[in-house]
């Protein structure tokens, strides 16, 4: 044997088809991490913003309303509502991100806007609502009604929080099945792994609850409220993971990142709600754990819980489809013939 075909031996046998399959699908995982940020995030731009308008007369209200939702592109999403009071509760229940109160006794109107649900969307509403008024020869004052706190940067501590989490559910889940094989060998050991992701995730979800609120100061919620809420998020990508395992083998460990990292932490809403991101990334991030998570966070810390039921369900059909697909896994397995 030359050595050339020694090396060449040695190499085949260093690397096998399957570790080849698996490198080409990190390789592929790769290219759609960096496909999926720089497409979601490259041009934010605002589309149908849901905004409260409200002036003392009504045919005011209506026609600054149609002028607002004739804008070129859609920016804002207009609809008239009957008082202030009525205004601001629609964007303290997050029924609208933002409202402008007319004055037509004067030129100056009062936008009323909510950092707590994102900076850049309260930015991008100053900029459209600023423009539109300045073309009627009118100023606009900004109200922030639902301000970030000084420790939560543009907002996007709650995003951060909620990916830290993510990554706790499938790692956690991961190491489970490296520890004791990608597919549990029968329904006992679902329900043990499934006991164990539980455990942890009361864990992580208070443990995070406490060093985002009053280690770091960033955010100021209910500490109950984020624990119960990093509970559901950890579980439920946990719970994701496992049934990808249970379907797929160690395969199923890229597949939870396809789904958790590659599409749900572009679409989450964190640096760019979801008026800004493109229509794909705007309709799949509240159907996708991070995304929900992410909304019901904000919504817990800035809201006082409102709009956060939503994204809880989604969270807890997750977590059920995740144990349900799991258990069945098992179950098929086990129950299955063993070979002669």
């Amino acid at each position: 044997m030359t050595p050339s075909q020694g090396f060449l031996a040695e190499i085949k046998d260093a690397v096998t088809t399957r570790a080849a399959l698996l490198v080409l699908g990190v390789l592929v995982l790769q290219l759609a991490f960096i496909t999926s940020y720089i497409g979601a995030f490259h041009h934010p731009k605002p589309s149908e913003i849901p905004i409260a308008v409200t002036a003392p007369a009504a045919q005011v209200a209506e026609r600054s309303a149609q002028q607002l939702g004739a804008l070129p592109g859609d920016p804002l999403d207009p609809r008239v509502v009957g008082s202030e009071a009525a205004a601001l509760a629609q964007v303290r229940n997050r029924d609208v991100d933002g409202a402008l109160i007319i004055d037509p006794a004067g030129g100056t109107d009062r936008l009323l806007v909510a950092s707590g649900a994102g900076a850049s969307l309260s930015q991008a509403l100053e900029e459209v609502v600023g423009a539109a008024e300045r073309a009627q020869g009118r100023t606009v004052r900004v109200t922030d009604v639902a301000p970030a706190a000084k420790g939560d940067s543009r907002g996007l501590s709650s995003f951060y929080l909620v990916i830290g989490w993510c990554v706790g559910g499938y790692l956690c889940a991961a190491i489970l099945a490296i520890s004791a094989g990608a597919r549990p060998a029968n329904p006992h050991r679902a329900v043990i792994r499934l006991g164990a992701l539980l455990v942890y995730a009361i864990a992580a979800g208070l443990l995070g609850a406490v060093i985002a609120g009053p280690v770091l100061n960033a955010l100021p919620g209910s500490i109950w409220g984020l624990w119960g809420l990093g509970t559901l998020v950890v579980f439920a990508v946990g719970a994701i993971t496992l049934a990808f395992q249970g379907l797929a083998g160690v395969i199923g460990i890229g597949l939870a990142i396809l789904l958790v990292v590659v599409l749900g932490n572009p679409s989450a809403g964190g640096a760019y709600p979801y008026p800004l991101l493109p229509p794909f990334w705007s309709t799949i991030g509240p159907a996708l754990p991070p995304g929900a998570g992410t909304y019901a966070a904000r919504s817990i810390t800035y809201f006082k819980g409102n709009g956060a039921g939503g994204p809880m369900l989604v969270l807890s059909a997750w977590s059920l489809v995740g144990a349900a697909v799991t258990l069945a896994c098992a179950a098929f397995r086990h129950d299955r013939p063993s070979p002669t």
